[in-house]
């Protein structure tokens, strides 16, 4: 259940509870190792031949396997207050004591020791005990100036993407000098994340989004707010499309447990600036992007700023305007002739083809005939001319709005307001 420290920079206070540990181990001479509440390794002391296959393979993997944890949270030790025995129905794993890590009301963690033959008498409980509580106290400390460090940072963050230039100017001074980047970080992206949908579930969406983009930024300095959230790379090379990928991947799987599988989420990846004064930029994109991938499934969970084809500008639009503009008569004539549903799908698909016959008949699997006379019945509805290059430009614009405007009006339905696009300058 326990993983190997990571070797790079550490908390100045992560030294303390190393001691704990170490002086616990030599006390029992047994290994002992700290998790924090999702099981992932705070500190761990030497071995003393009593090391199960599963630690050692987690050792190796610097991981722990997600069916372990699972099994191991099931058994409700999050509502410990005291050391108790845990038995993991899982091959591998000996039987452990673990001692619930708590100050000031809060869980911390879990301090661990295999312990197969329950051979630990009362007081080597009891020294368990209280390095669990002189443990929690120093996670407690640096709780507080994490979460003073985080609220900072993210306060600059959102100043960042202010609508105000000099705001905007004095967050990125702050940004410098909090030095959450390497040095030589000149490309920078955001990836945008907002979930769809009311709260139910075993959690309330809002908190899930952000336990789930904590859990998966990878370091990465993040903001979230209930709706959205999002994380800021700055590299010297952006990141890979893979990369953005398997984040988006484990977030979606974190949130999943922590809604029950209730919630949706969607993705919208900004494009790459050159410079913290252009991260507003590439926000923007992120979250018209998700925006896109909210109001049109087919584009996937993930949307990428410069792949959005004509949603791309109508996104940029004023809502309101977009959905006022989004009446074109001719679609509005091709709709109301209740005899011929599905002329618009027909005629959306044709469009996006760039006008291939076969090819839209394949896809629709109709013979190529049927296809020539929908297309000949269309154009009688709309008194539009589909060889004639205003016309299809009229139409396949006209049905992209209609699908933007689709989503506005059911965001508004649910109690939201149509959003308003911020100027970039």
């Amino acid at each position: 259940m326990e993983a190997r420290r990571n070797p790079g920079k550490v908390p100045a206070m992560a030294d303390d509870l190393q001691e704990i540990v170490d002086d616990l181990a030599e006390r029992l001479q047994r290994s002992v190792a700290i998790d924090d509440p999702s099981i992932r390794l705070l500190a761990a002391s030497r071995h003393f031949g009593d090391e199960d296959s599963v630690r050692v393979s987690s050792v190796l993997n610097r991981s722990v396997d997600a069916d372990v944890r699972d099994k191991v949270l099931a058994q409700g030790i999050a509502e410990w207050t005291a050391p108790g025995l845990v038995r993991t129905p899982v091959a591998g794993v000996r039987p452990r004591v673990c001692a619930p890590v708590r100050c000031a009301g809060l869980l911390l963690g879990y301090l661990w020791l295999i312990d197969p033959a329950s051979a630990l008498n009362e007081k080597q409980l009891e020294l368990a005990k209280d390095a669990a509580n002189r443990a929690g106290a120093v996670l407690y400390r640096r709780l507080v100036v994490h979460e003073r460090t985080q609220a900072r940072q993210e306060a600059i963050l959102w100043e960042l993407v202010s609508s105000d230039r000099g705001i905007r100017a004095q967050a990125v001074e702050d940004l410098r000098a909090e030095q959450l980047f390497p040095d030589g970080a000149t490309r920078f992206q955001v990836l945008g994340v907002q979930h769809a949908g009311p709260d139910g579930g075993a959690a309330p969406q809002h908190v899930a989004l952000e336990a789930a983009v904590e859990d998966a930024s990878g370091g990465a300095p993040l903001a979230a707010n209930k709706s959205r959230a999002w994380l800021l790379f700055g590299r010297r090379e952006a990141p890979t499309r893979r990369e953005l990928d398997d984040i988006c991947a484990r977030l979606t799987a974190r949130f999943g447990r922590l809604t029950g599988e209730s919630g949706q989420l969607v993705f919208g990846v900004g494009g790459v600036v050159d410079g913290m004064e252009q991260i507003a930029a590439s926000y923007r994109q992120a979250f018209l992007a998700a925006r896109a991938a909210r109001f049109v499934p087919s584009l996937g969970p993930v949307a990428r700023w410069g792949e959005l084809g004509p949603y791309e500008l109508l996104l940029q639009m004023p809502a309101d305007d977009l959905v006022a503009a989004s009446h074109t008569p001719a679609l509005d004539a091709l709709e109301r002739d209740a005899s011929h549903a599905g002329f618009l799908s027909t005629l959306e698909r044709f469009l996006d083809n760039a006008g291939d016959v076969a090819r839209t008949a394949q896809q629709l699997n109709i013979h190529r005939a049927t296809l020539y006379h929908r297309l000949k019945r269309i154009e009688q509805l709309t008194g539009c001319e589909l060889n004639r290059g205003d016309d299809r430009l009229t139409l396949h614009l006209g049905l992209k709005m209609r699908r933007l405007a689709e989503g506005y009006r059911a965001e508004t339905a649910r109690g939201g307001e149509l959003p308003r696009i911020r100027p970039a300058s």
